[in-house]
C-alpha cells in the first residue's frame, strides 16, 4: 500500500507538470497570435507609397475582412473598414485605395500622413484573426532658400513619436559628414542643412543630379532622396529599398511583407503541438508502466 500511495503521488505530480507545460505552450501561442510585426517606411512628400498587410493569406481575393487603422500626429481613425474607406477618412478618400492583396496605397503623401498604420483582419464573427501588421510611416521634406550669393538646402523628416532617424547630405555620391570645401553642413533632430555660396560649381548645376539627402531609419535601412522641392500636386511613385551610399534610388516605393515571419509562426505552432503530444505520450506510458507495476506487486 505504501508503494501504491507513493506511485499515486508521483502520478499527481507528473499530471501537474503536464498541465503547467500545456498552459505555457498555449500562452506562447496566444502571444504569437495577438502580437504584431512592424515595418518602418520613409517616403518623400508628394510621392506615392504602398503599405503591405502581412497577415493577409495568399488565397484571399477580397478585403472585406480587413481594416486599416491610422494613428497620426493629431488623430486616430479607421482609414479602411472591412475593405471600404472609413467615414472619418472621407477628406482624403481621393488619395486612398486598396489593392487586391489588401495593401494600402496613399497618393501625394503629406506630413499629415505621418503615423502608425495597422492592418487587422477579422473573421465572419467579428473576432480578430492573426497578428496585427504595423507600418510606421515617416515623410521627408526638402526646401531651398537663396539669399544674394548664399544658398541653403534643408532636408527634414517628420516621424511618428521620437525621432530615431539620422540624416546626411550626399554630394556627387560622397557623404558630406563634415564641412567640405565651400560647403557647410548643419544637423539637428531629424534635420540636415547644407550651405554653399553661388561661387560653388553646384550653384550653376542641377541640384537633383548632385545633391541627395540620405536617411537611415531605426531598422538600419538607408534611403537616398534626390534634392527637389515637391510640388503639391506631384504624384511620383517611388521605390525605396535598403541601399548603400553609392547606389541610386529607383522610382517606386512598395513595402513587401517578409513572408518568412508567417512561415516562422506556423513552424513554431507545429513544433509546439508536436512537442506537447510527444510529452503527453511519454508521461502517459510512464504512468501506465508504474500503475501496472504496482498492481503486480500487490
Amino acid at each position: 500500500r505504501r508503494r501504491q500511495r507513493e506511485g499515486q503521488r508521483s502520478t499527481m505530480v507528473e499530471l501537474r507538470w503536464i498541465k503547467m507545460f500545456l498552459f505555457l505552450i498555449l500562452g506562447l501561442q496566444f502571444t504569437a497570435v495577438t502580437g504584431q510585426t512592424s515595418l518602418y517606411i520613409t517616403v518623400r512628400d508628394g510621392h506615392k507609397v504602398t503599405l503591405s498587410c502581412e497577415n493577409v493569406m495568399t488565397d484571399q481575393d477580397k478585403c472585406d475582412s480587413t481594416t486599416w487603422l491610422f494613428s497620426g500626429l493629431k488623430e486616430a481613425i479607421k482609414l479602411i473598414k472591412l475593405g471600404q474607406i472609413g467615414e472619418n477618412a472621407k477628406a482624403k478618400s481621393d488619395r486612398l485605395s486598396v489593392t487586391a492583396k489588401c495593401y494600402l496605397v496613399i497618393k501625394n503623401v503629406t506630413v499629415e500622413d505621418v503615423g502608425r498604420y495597422t492592418c487587422r483582419r477579422f473573421d465572419r464573427s467579428g473576432r480578430q484573426q492573426y497578428q496585427d501588421s504595423v507600418v510606421d510611416l515617416s515623410v521627408v521634406s526638402m526646401t531651398e532658400h537663396k539669399d544674394t550669393d548664399k544658398v541653403k538646402l534643408n532636408c527634414s523628416v517628420s516621424t511618428y513619436g521620437k525621432c530615431r532617424q539620422s540624416l546626411d547630405w550626399v554630394y556627387e555620391s560622397n557623404d558630406l559628414n563634415g564641412n567640405a570645401k565651400n560647403m557647410k553642413v548643419s544637423w539637428s533632430s531629424c534635420f540636415a542643412g547644407l550651405n554653399f555660396t553661388t561661387s560653388h560649381p553646384a550653384e550653376t548645376s542641377n541640384y537633383s543630379e548632385l545633391f541627395k539627402c540620405k536617411v537611415r531609419d531605426i531598422s538600419g535601412k538607408v534611403y537616398l532622396f534626390n534634392f527637389s522641392p515637391s510640388s503639391p500636386d506631384e504624384d511620383t511613385e517611388t521605390t525605396l529599398t535598403p541601399i548603400t551610399s553609392k547606389e541610386k534610388m529607383n522610382q517606386n516605393i512598395t513595402t513587401n511583407p517578409p513572408s518568412t515571419k508567417l512561415r516562422g509562426w506556423l513552424r513554431f505552432l507545429i513544433v509546439s503541438v508536436g512537442l506537447t503530444a510527444l510529452i503527453i505520450i511519454v508521461v502517459s506510458v510512464n504512468i501506465w508502466t508504474r500503475t501496472k507495476g504496482n498492481k503486480i506487486q500487490i
